[in-house]
């Protein structure tokens, strides 16, 4: 900043922000941003701010005043309206008027002379009004000075005396301010997102395995019908693994074997055959065309869902780009292509891509190009695979690039790596992550863990969408195959975070035979193999997933980031947490027994506060579950959860007694 001794106001501590400002907080259109600041001067003069805000694109700042909390510490918010980017400072003042004002006030009540502050106070006044009519075009506060000022140079004494004391010239003055002398924090990014960023059920399937002829490899047309089965559950977002064309070179087969017979399909993450099938421009032929693909997508659209594409940035053995340009591949010494490895394991089937190559501009701009192209048919939410295993300086351009073209593209981010990786990425651009909730299983992890995720700087840029299932991930609490954990995972996953997503039928199907103790791969992983799925197989938990998601959509508690406390209760089996919105009209309360096989009961001990009631409040209870009522009073209320049942109680604060 150029050091300027009248410029006394020092401003620190601007919250929210991630990493002093280096990377954008996020937010859904229609948002509130709040932020805060302190602002510090010497002496006793009043201290002024304000909020300035405006879209990037913009050139002309909007300002809104900084209320005082305490401490020093000021608030101001806006509402964001337009997806892409926002910015935001603070600027901090010594304001002359107010400091005069408040001298004047305790002479005043002193009775003593006044007649040399009232002049001062004119002066003040006078030329704040001088300054603001340099603008074009003037005010109507600044018309309305003038005519004030006109009014008090033609009073008397005692009438000046309380058109100086008038709330209403405060207000004026408070609107005209001088800010001259004002210091300014850096300036602030917000990352606009579209509301499905903030709220949002995803299922994943793969649509080989929806053919209508058994033993048949499905395709986009056979799909269709599928959709409205999961309409029907009540999810959001439809997401396909890759629909590209497979390699046959080092072909897998059955779980992972490295030789496959003829038929076998092969997995969708080894991208790519031989022209003319092509690779992440073209559709798997066996799947359909382009122009089913369009048809797939408008089906999605007129199911009130939304569809995402799998982008993975990796090629097989056949894609075209290995013929073309091998320069974009690492090469062994003998000169022959790297294929991924992951000591022991060994992934003949994929050549990863070197973006440290000399041609790199060229390879992050093809790679660009099939974002773009999927963009333009329509597509605005990729899952990603495996981000972490690419450099953030790449991701940093890409998602810059696309969503700059495509503001409301969505980015999920499927990293299971370390956790300030993960954290990067989401700082660099990703909309949502992936996160580690699927090992949490105890009331200590998960309080520990959620709390993390929603509380601190983190809240601000990382976005969790909450998997108890993947293709990759069979964890030991569903191997036991009991409806119950599936239900408890499944509660948990859809209640804790408004995003969440399955990988289905697996999950509502209880599928939970692994290939061997001790892994969490699928016996017969369906990223090896076709599988048919018989929906009305029994025992499901179908009933509840269209319950839980049908609640979802109707308690605003649950959507977005709602606002979550976690209540004691006398017993380590059962956790217990609530979600309220900002204006108390949802709160819910989970009471979930995290034990598949034992009933278990306990006492709670609520936070009447954070539920927006009296310690001493009697009230109703309405489990959405099983539609029954109950009455509690006050913080310790008695609950029974028993497996053979839902598991939970997803309770509704419904009124007083």
């Amino acid at each position: 900043m150029t050091l300027d001794g009248r410029t006394r106001v020092y401003i620190f501590q601007v919250k929210p922000s991630v990493d002093g400002g280096r990377y954008p907080i996020k937010r859904v259109i229609g948002d509130h941003v709040v932020v805060e600041a302190d602002l510090v001067a010497d002496g006793h003069d009043v201290i002024c701010g304000r909020l300035g805000y405006r879209q990037v694109s913009g050139t002309s700042w909007s300002y809104v005043e900084l209320r005082a909390l305490d401490n020093d510490r000021y608030q101001g918010e806006f509402r964001v309206h337009e997806l892409g980017l926002y910015e935001y400072i603070i600027e901090g003042w010594i304001e002359e008027f107010l400091s005069w004002r408040q001298r004047y006030d305790k002479k005043l009540s002193l009775k003593q002379d006044i007649d040399v502050e009232m002049q001062i106070g004119r002066d003040i006044i006078g030329r704040r009004l001088s300054l603001h009519q340099q603008s074009a075009p003037v005010s109507q506060a600044a018309k309305e000075l003038e005519s004030w000022l006109g009014q008090f140079d033609q009073s008397g004494h005692s009438e000046c005396s309380a058109m100086l004391l008038s709330s209403r010239l405060e207000e004026l003055m408070r609107a005209l301010p001088d800010v001259s002398y004002a210091q300014h924090s850096p300036i602030f990014l917000v990352r606009v997102d579209p509301l499905r960023a903030g709220f949002g059920a995803w299922y994943e399937f793969f649509p080989r395995s929806c053919a209508t002829r058994k033993g048949s490899h499905g395709t986009l047309r056979d799909c269709e019908e599928f959709l409205g089965y999961v309409a029907d559950l009540g999810f959001d977002v439809i997401y396909l693994p890759p629909i590209h064309p497979i390699g046959f070179t080092h072909r897998k087969g059955p779980d992972n074997q490295t030789v496959a017979s003829s038929g076998d399909p092969g997995s969708p993450w080894a991208i790519g055959s031989p022209d003319p099938e092509g690779g992440h421009f073209s559709i798997h032929p066996q799947l359909g065309t382009l122009e089913d693909f369009d048809h797939f997508l408008q089906r999605v659209i007129s199911l009130n869902m939304d569809l995402a594409l799998d982008l993975t940035f990796q090629c097989s053995p056949d894609h075209p780009w290995v013929a073309e340009h091998p320069e974009w591949f690492r090469h062994f010494p003998d000169g022959t292509i790297q294929y991924a490895e992951n000591p022991p394991k060994k992934y003949e089937d994929v050549f990863p891509l070197n973006f440290e190559c000399d041609n790199w501009r060229a390879l992050w701009q093809a790679l660009l190009d099939v974002a773009v192209f999927w963009a333009d048919r329509g597509v605005r939410i990729f899952r990603v695979d495996n981000p972490h295993t690419k450099p953030l300086p790449f991701w940093e351009w890409f998602v810059a690039e696309l969503q700059g073209r495509f503001p409301d593209v969505i980015f999920l981010s499927e990293a299971f790596t370390k956790p300030k990786l993960m954290e990067a990425l989401s700082k660099v651009g990703f909309t949502q992550s992936y996160t580690y909730f699927a090992w949490r299983n105890t009331a200590p992890e998960l309080r520990e863990y959620v709390s993390e995720l929603v509380y601190g700087e983190k809240k601000e840029y990382f976005r969790p969408n909450f998997w108890p299932n993947t293709p990759d991930i069979l964890s030991s609490y569903l191997q036991s195959g009991l409806p119950q954990a599936f239900m408890v995972r499944f509660i948990l996953a859809a209640t804790l975070s408004p995003n969440y997503g399955i990988y289905g039928p697996a999950f509502e199907l209880l599928e939970h035979e692994s290939l061997s103790a001790g892994t969490e791969e699928y016996n017969h992983s369906e990223k090896y193999e076709i599988r048919t799925w018989d929906l009305a197989r029994t025992p499901n938990i179908q009933e509840l997933i269209r319950k839980v998601n049908g609640v979802r959509h109707h308690e605003t508690a649950l959507g977005y980031q709602g606002l979550l406390t976690f209540h004691p209760i006398d017993n380590p089996q059962v956790l217990v947490y609530s979600k309220r919105d900002k204006s108390y009209h949802s709160v819910l309360i989970m009471v979930v027994n995290l034990d598949p096989i034992f009933t278990q009961s306990g006492w709670t001990a609520l936070n009447m506060g954070a539920l927006g009631l009296r310690e001493d409040a009697r009230f109703v209870v309405h489990d959405l579950l099983t539609g029954a009522r109950y009455n509690w009073e006050g913080p310790y209320n008695y609950v029974e959860l028993h497996p053979d049942r839902y598991n939970a109680h997803l309770l509704r604060i419904e009124e007083g007694i």
